[in-house]
């Protein structure tokens, strides 16, 4: 199926969303954007769907923000109504998205794939900030996403002084979680990507929920609000199911329930 500028498959509990505008290295102008938000939209009220894969046409994840078409409108207005929502619904999905980024990801871009809850990278894959190169500052979450994985004085290098980051460097630095051949990429992220959706969907919901709590949280307030969530899940099937499936000594059977 295809959701004009992305495209949107379903398969085994997985919606694989491909960014679809290859001749442009997939960059995002304000079709993509909404495309990218209703397949979100999709995905989340499809209840055979349990994990996403987020992807791009071609050799290329993302190149950022299509900056002839960002020159069209207030860009505070345009970062308001068309990037920002779509990053927050990315973060608060309740169910898992693994970005597979399969080459360039810059600017707005890599911000989508560090926007997701995980990343696989294939061995071509590079990462670039990009916007001092044409006077701007970082958007797209950029500015909350990496001082949180590589810290201040390594984001503000990034940033300030941005050279393209190969996928090994990377993942030495916890921006990517594995890096695969560029060949396997899409078959390795299918596998995990599977995993994910055999498991408890609704505890990887409530997980999410706690770890973007905990960002901002002292451990009082996430004491708390871990005991509230654990509370919601011990009243799904998944948790009855699993255990279940302890004391019979076999593997459990998530129904994201």
């Amino acid at each position: 199926m295809s959701r004009g500028s992305v495209q949107y498959e379903v398969r085994e509990g997985v919606a694989t969303l491909t960014l679809n505008r290859p001749e442009v290295h997939n960059a995002l102008n304000r079709q993509m954007l909404a495309d990218l938000r209703a397949a979100l939209r999709a995905a989340e009220q499809d209840a055979q769907v349990r994990c996403l894969v987020l992807t791009g046409a071609g050799k290329a994840f993302c190149a950022g923000q299509d900056l002839g078409e960002l020159q069209e409108q207030d860009v505070l207005d345009y970062l308001r109504e068309h990037v920002n929502p779509l990053v927050l619904h990315l973060r608060r999905m309740e169910k898992p998205v693994l970005a597979a980024v399969n080459g360039v990801a810059a600017g707005a871009g890599w911000s989508l794939a560090l926007a997701c809850d995980l990343r696989m990278a294939s061995e071509d894959a590079r990462f670039l900030t990009a916007f001092v190169q044409v006077g701007l500052v970082p958007d797209a979450g950029t500015t909350y996403f990496l001082p949180r994985l590589v810290g201040l004085g390594r984001t503000f290098e990034l940033c300030a002084l941005p050279e393209s980051l190969r996928a090994e460097e990377a993942l030495r630095w916890g921006l990517v979680n594995w890096v695969v051949p560029a060949d396997e990429l899409q078959d390795r992220a299918g596998e995990v990507a599977r995993r994910l959706a055999r498991g408890p969907t609704r505890a990887y919901g409530l997980l999410k929920r706690a770890l973007l709590r905990s960002l901002d949280g002292d451990l009082t307030s996430v004491l708390d609000y871990e005991a509230m969530l654990q509370k919601v899940a011990s009243r799904t099937e998944d948790y009855r199911e699993g255990l279940r499936a302890f004391w019979e000594k076999r593997s459990p059977h998530f129904t994201g329930r």
